[in-house]
């Protein structure tokens, strides 16, 4: 059952120092005056990481889940979902997790072309003609592009960005 319904689920934190996770309270079920929003481990002291309701730890001595468990998190990537259908595709080795965000990266290379080809529109009648063939490739850019036009510089700029946050993440988890 969601936890908008009548269960709550708990929000899931783990301890990549002892390889250990824990439930924890959400903060709207927290009595006043207590701490804030921090969740440390019990054992260690450390700050725990946050990865959602969704979450399954490895064994302890699994190392090697461990280690991806933590590449993961380095990169954004947890587990997250109101707890009804999950998270969504979560890589389960590193080398899944770089040819997924390889993945991403040809997504993103393929929409700088765009950008680089497109020809920008010079009349209200080209705007509008542009607007209509391409308003999901402009909504990502502007969600004013109907108002404004959106250049082909702007769009180019967006995605290499985009390339570049891609391409730290593979930097990670190699």
């Amino acid at each position: 059952m969601c936890r908008y319904g009548l269960a709550t689920y708990k929000p899931h934190y783990a301890c990549f120092n002892c390889r250990k996770t824990f439930k924890r309270r959400l903060f709207r079920d927290i009595k006043t005056g207590e701490s804030g929003f921090e969740a440390k481990c019990p054992q260690c002291g450390e700050l725990t990481a946050d990865m959602g309701l969704d979450f399954e730890s490895p064994k302890k001595d699994d190392l090697k889940k461990w280690k991806h468990i933590k590449s993961l998190y380095s990169v954004g990537i947890t587990f997250h979902s109101c707890g009804c259908s999950g998270p969504g595709y979560i890589p389960n080795s590193k080398e899944k997790l770089i040819e997924y965000f390889d993945e991403i990266k040809k997504t993103y290379l393929k929409n700088m072309d765009f950008w680089r080809t497109r020809i920008e529109p010079s009349t209200k009648k080209e705007k509008e003609q542009d607007s209509n063939r391409n308003w999901s490739k402009l909504g990502q850019i502007s969600s004013s592009y109907k108002k404004e036009t959106v250049t082909n510089q702007e769009g180019l700029d967006y995605w290499h960005q985009k390339v570049k946050q891609i391409e730290e993440k593979i930097n990670l988890v190699k």
